[in-house]
């Protein structure tokens, strides 16, 4: 595969690391629905409206047959203490190796703010098969609206 894979392509299966130490995988889904949520960064406004709307509405993912991961460059400690602070119910990984799945695809990338650049996460969300691979991509995600717009295709 060359270049962002997208719809069509299967989801690389690149570990991350969960809240409690444990790996995480795409491929854990494997025979389910899965949305994964990329995310700037645990504890800021936009992210924290994000992480709140889906563990508010998982309920009606879990209905869907359809698993929920938020993924940022974020430690299991701070996930930890994310979750905590706003009762959220989603699962969270941190994906803070280099070469990680954010990496691999192309959405952690240099961004520019104020003049400054810095790496950064792209919000984006993927929705991904029973078999792996990726059936819809949601790329620089607006907060306000997503989760229900996701949810919406979840429940197609």
């Amino acid at each position: 595969m060359t270049g962002k894979p997208g719809v069509g392509d299967v989801m690389p299966d690149i570990a991350m690391e969960g809240a409690g130490g444990q790996q995480i995988r795409p491929g854990d889904f494997a025979g389910r629905r899965a949305v994964l949520f990329f995310y700037p960064k645990d504890m800021t406004r936009g992210c924290t409206t994000e992480a709140v709307d889906f563990s508010r509405l998982k309920p009606r993912f879990d209905a869907a047959g359809v698993a929920v991961l938020g993924i940022s460059k974020d430690s299991p400690a701070r996930h930890a203490k994310f979750t905590e602070k706003h009762s959220l119910s989603v699962d969270l990984a941190s994906d803070a190796a280099e070469g990680g799945l954010s990496d691999a695809l192309g959405i952690w990338t240099e961004k520019q703010l104020y003049g400054k650049r810095f790496m950064g996460m792209v919000r984006t969300t993927y929705m991904l098969g029973p078999d792996g691979r990726i059936e819809r991509v949601w790329d620089k995600v607006k907060v306000a609206g997503h989760v229900q717009e996701v949810l919406s295709a979840a429940e197609e």
